[in-house]
């Protein structure tokens, strides 16, 4: 990668050679889980240039000057001014001059823009967040309007407290995964996590679903909007997923209806309420409508599950699982792990491997260029 800032941008902070820095990462990690894991790991590799399908930069405004330009913080978390970057997809990369050039005509749309946020998708839609230290009003809107006009694009204004969606506030995503005819249709909302790196996503869920044991009744936590859900569905009688964000959950309720999948059920709530709810400490209002009994795991804490392979999916924030949460995990046949921190899922995987052997592992390169990599792993319940 030739990218004229690296050293100074404080984005991506390891070798511009690919090779060299994923290979660092491997070794990195396959020296932190060789106590738990001596086989070789395997890895999924990124695009080198233009993976990132969501990407934020802050808008300088030059001192004595009309002029703007896209922003980083530097290595020692200052602004440094950019022209491009080399890992946005080229479709952000395309827009980013496009946009800034028109935005330089517009006084209303300069002034007081302090930051945007890029969300593509891999068929092309693209939603544009313009972010302000000022109230937006009419006269903003019109101009607003000219511009998503004039790039073909969606774009929302934000200042505090307001968001104005001037056409849409989701992009339109298909993912087509191996041995599926049809891809899987997504709407990814404005302020809702979506993965970063998209074909890396895409690999990453056919991996999962190439490597769990299918059958019985899945049980998710941290679901999001329905990523792994929706396709891992296709391999599960039923599907309880959890979720604490209403964003989320919303996101993934409208994104089962574009699929036509009805085995599941999303329930708003954190992992450690899911566990309180399967323990039985206290009624929520929130499972009023649910019946967990449905569910083979339903009563998992007052009597093993015989009839049926049992699989939990886990893939929660950085800080990892939760002891509440981690031993819930150990009661099911089968964990499926995705992690974006490896520190803390070395941790979890110490107790979890105190009931259940690693069958699975593997890196997923989502954050090329920085010290940040995905992992999977697949856990089976040992013989007693």
């Amino acid at each position: 990668m030739q990218c004229n800032y690296f050293g100074k941008c404080g984005s991506c902070n390891l070798s511009t050679n690919y090779k060299a820095q994923l290979y660092f990462k491997y070794q990195r990690e396959h020296m932190r889980f060789m106590d738990l894991y001596d086989k070789k790991i395997d890895i999924v590799e990124s695009d080198e240039l233009n993976f990132r399908n969501r990407a934020e930069f802050k808008i300088f405004h030059y001192k004595n000057s009309d002029d703007i330009s896209y922003a980083m913080n530097d290595i020692e978390k200052k602004p440094l001014c950019i022209d491009r970057c080399m890992i946005v997809s080229k479709e952000i990369d395309e827009l980013m001059p496009k946009l800034i050039y028109e935005v330089k005509k517009s006084h209303m749309l300069k002034h007081k823009f302090f930051a945007i946020e890029f969300l593509g998708s891999l068929k092309g839609d693209m939603l544009v967040t313009m972010i302000y230290h000022k109230k937006l009003d009419d006269t903003w809107k019109e101009e607003a309007l000219k511009l998503q006009e004039t790039l073909g694009v969606k774009i929302i204004g934000r200042a505090k407290k307001q968001k104005i969606v001037l056409s849409e506030d989701f992009i339109k995503e298909e993912l087509f995964l191996a041995h599926y005819s049809s891809p899987f249709t997504f709407h990814y909302k404005e302020g809702g996590f979506t993965q970063p790196n998209q074909k890396v996503n895409i690999k990453m869920i056919e991996w999962v679903l190439d490597n769990l044991k299918d059958g019985g009744d899945l049980c998710e936590l941290y679901c999001g909007g329905g990523n792994f859900t929706i396709p891992l569905s296709q391999k599960f009688d039923n599907v309880l997923a959890t979720e604490i964000s209403k964003t989320s959950i919303k996101s993934a309720k409208e994104n089962c209806e574009l699929n036509k999948t009805h085995n599941i059920e999303f329930i708003r709530m954190s992992s450690e309420e899911f566990v309180g709810a399967l323990r039985g400490d206290r009624e929520f209002r929130r499972l009023k409508d649910v019946n967990l009994n449905k569910y083979s795991f339903g009563n998992i804490y007052s009597s093993p599950i015989t009839n049926h392979q049992s699989t939990i999916f886990v893939d929660p924030p950085r800080a990892g699982l939760d002891d509440t949460t981690a031993e819930l995990a150990k009661k099911f046949d089968q964990i499926i792990y995705i992690s974006c921190n490896p520190e803390t899922l070395h941790r979890d995987l110490q107790e979890l491997c105190k009931s259940h052997e690693i069958k699975h592992f593997v890196l997923f390169d989502q954050f090329a260029y920085t010290k940040h990599i995905e992992s999977g792993v697949v856990l089976s319940k040992k013989a007693c």
